[in-house]
């Protein structure tokens, strides 16, 4: 079943659960990827010979992936800033999206085995320092999209470079 339609039958059951918390989460993550597809159209401007623009427009369960992570990123973005403002209410509201949305991610790998593409992306790419980090963050993003978070990869990439 496509991920998309996956959110939806989970939107749908929490509706008629009336399990409101979940609803207006998927809610908006639906709405995210509606708003993502409508990019994604506009991006690709004239319709392509034989497709409708419903077909352009509809976004692939890797790219539904990237959504849910970005979702993921602005929600423990707000968390950190509701701490620091020490809205505890807040913040609690917003982990329980994260944990929502997580449920959507593919697993998440282990550290050691991010540490092990890491450096294997160093040694793929050459770079010797923290300065060519971004190198090794395009070789090692691809492979780990939606499977491990980009600051843990990056927090490794570091450590790996500054050894």
């Amino acid at each position: 079943m496509p991920l998309k339609d996956k959110i939806s039958a989970d939107f749908i059951a929490a509706t008629k659960a009336g399990n409101k918390e979940k609803r207006g989460i998927l809610s908006m993550l639906l709405a995210a990827i509606k708003n993502s597809e409508i990019e994604k159209r506009s991006k690709a401007g004239k319709t392509e010979e034989g497709k409708s623009l419903e077909e352009i427009g509809r976004l692939a369960d890797d790219e539904i992936i990237s959504v849910i992570s970005r979702e993921i990123k602005q929600r423990k973005d707000s968390v950190d800033q509701y701490k620091a403002g020490n809205r505890l209410d807040l913040a609690e509201k917003e982990e329980k999206e994260i944990k929502v949305l997580t449920e959507y991610l593919p697993a998440q790998m282990p550290e050691e085995e991010i540490r092990q593409l890491v450096k294997a992306a160093i040694a793929k790419t050459k770079a010797a320092s923290v300065k060519e980090m971004g190198k090794v963050m395009g070789a090692i993003m691809a492979d780990v999209k939606g499977k491990a978070d980009g600051t843990l990869v990056s927090k490794i990439v570091k450590e790996e470079l500054s050894q």
